[in-house]
């Protein structure tokens, strides 16, 4: 039993191993048996012979021509701040190297991306790039074709951040352009002559890209050569056109301003005698305006230019500012009515006052003449001065008077023209004016700046 109990495990472990090394001879035999026939792959290591991949195919030559395709994995970041945009993109890369070619078979090789760095390879480098990487998980994402004539296509998965000129003056209603440069760095037109491929139609990848803040309206490619001193060199550039998507600015920032203003407009409906109420909430707003403005243009560069935001910012700052300075503009005028009417007051006070003295002079004064008269009657002559120098009295308090009048009338003409408005007509105004205008500020600008 003992020996059955060592046997038995053994027997069984060895079965195993026996239909697995069956499994992996059909496999190999399957292989074996299909259409594919390794006697056909060509040898390396023969190519390689006298290979230099110092010297670009046919030195001494005519150029050699690269054609170059792009396809775009992802945009992930574009910041107006530093003014760059972050891209993901395969770049292919084709061109003729007859060292290469071979005549075993009409299929193409495809190679190890271990291979590439026994190959010559186009310098081609990204100009407006501040920085670039390869990407190697699980392995270097390289590719490489060879076709019998020497053809080879090279494919690199590359993640760059570009540099990228932005117009700010229309911002958030602005559109950009931004480009990707594509150039020989060490060889020039003598050597490479760069052009885009005949499939690169279009950008594959690029109209299904989802942007945040901008949607892709529309691309271009160009090729230009660029005049340097060491020579001229071939440039291929990618021109696309975005245009930045306005949600989020109108109800991050247009929607708050717009509340802001009309919720200073509230002050016009509060009574003149509640001061606390409408100052705080005057003051209140332009406050909460400022801290609005201030937090937009954080997230800004500071450039000079000045942006279409920051005037409408300013547009809503000076209307709630009015706000506030209207209510000072009516509380002062309500004031001063008030203090003329006090003046006044005090004036007819005083008037009665020297309309009963005046009557008590006159009463006296008629006492006096009669007493007067009484005694000139008395001693049989009639005084002469008196009535003479009643009559000064009567002409000199004339002339008088029609100079007070003249000087009144010039006085009256003043204040007419800065006659004080009642305080409550002064909102009643402001109700109607303020929003009339506020529209017709806002028409203008949206008009101004999304033509």
């Amino acid at each position: 039993m003992e020996f059955l109990t060592w046997v038995f495990p053994a027997l069984v472990l060895l079965c195993t191993q026996q239909h697995r090394c069956i499994r992996a001879m059909n496999d190999i035999g399957d292989y074996i048996g299909s259409n594919i026939e390794i006697s056909w792959l060509p040898n390396l290591d023969d190519l390689m012979k006298g290979y230099a991949r110092n010297f670009r195919p046919g030195i001494g030559g005519p150029p050699v021509n690269v054609a170059l395709a792009i396809e775009v994995a992802s945009i992930d970041h574009i910041s107006e701040v530093n003014m760059e945009y972050t891209m993901t993109v395969f770049l292919h890369q084709s061109w003729r190297d007859d060292r290469l070619s071979y005549n075993h078979t009409n299929e193409t090789l495809g190679l190890d991306s271990r291979f590439v760095d026994k190959l010559w390879l186009p310098d081609t480098f990204i100009v407006n790039a501040k920085s670039a990487w390869f990407h190697d998980v699980t392995v270097e994402n390289k590719l490489i074709r060879l076709q019998p004539d020497g053809v080879i296509l090279y494919s690199i998965r590359i993640t760059s951040t570009v540099a990228c000129d932005m117009d700010l003056s229309k911002y958030p209603m602005d559109e950009q352009e931004c480009m990707l440069d594509l150039e020989s760095y060490g060889y020039s037109s003598e050597d490479i002559v760069y052009h885009w491929s005949e499939n690169q139609e279009e950008i594959h990848g690029l109209d299904k890209l989802q942007l945040a803040q901008f949607t892709i309206t529309n691309y271009r490619f160009t090729t230009e050569m660029m005049n340097f001193k060491s020579g001229q060199f071939p440039r291929l550039s990618l021109h696309f056109h975005l245009r930045r998507n306005r949600g989020v600015y109108i109800i991050q920032s247009y929607v708050p301003s717009i509340l802001l203003v009309a919720m200073s407009w509230v002050s016009f409906w509060i009574s003149q005698s509640a001061v606390p109420a409408r100052v705080s909430l005057g003051i209140t707003t332009v406050l909460t305006m400022t801290t609005l403005m201030v937090s937009a243009r954080s997230s800004l560069p500071r450039a000079s230019a000045i942006k279409a935001l920051d005037v409408y910012f300013w547009i809503c700052y000076v209307f709630v500012f009015a706000a506030l300075v209207e209510y000072a503009f009516a509380h002062f005028n309500a004031d001063y009515m008030k203090k003329q009417k006090n003046k006044i007051k005090a004036r007819r006070q005083s008037g009665e006052v020297n309309v009963k003295n005046a009557i008590v002079l006159f009463s006296l004064s008629i006492a006096g003449v009669n007493q007067e008269l009484a005694i000139s009657n008395r001693q049989h002559r009639i005084p002469r001065s008196l009535p003479g120098s009643y009559g000064t009295i009567e002409i000199e308090t004339g002339e008088t008077k029609q100079h007070h009048v003249m000087k009144l009338d010039k006085k009256s003409g003043l204040k007419s023209l800065f006659k004080p408005i009642d305080a409550d007509t002064i909102d009643i105004y402001a109700r109607a004016v303020f929003p009339a205008a506020f529209a017709a500020v806002n028409v203008i600008y949206w008009v101004a700046y999304t033509m």
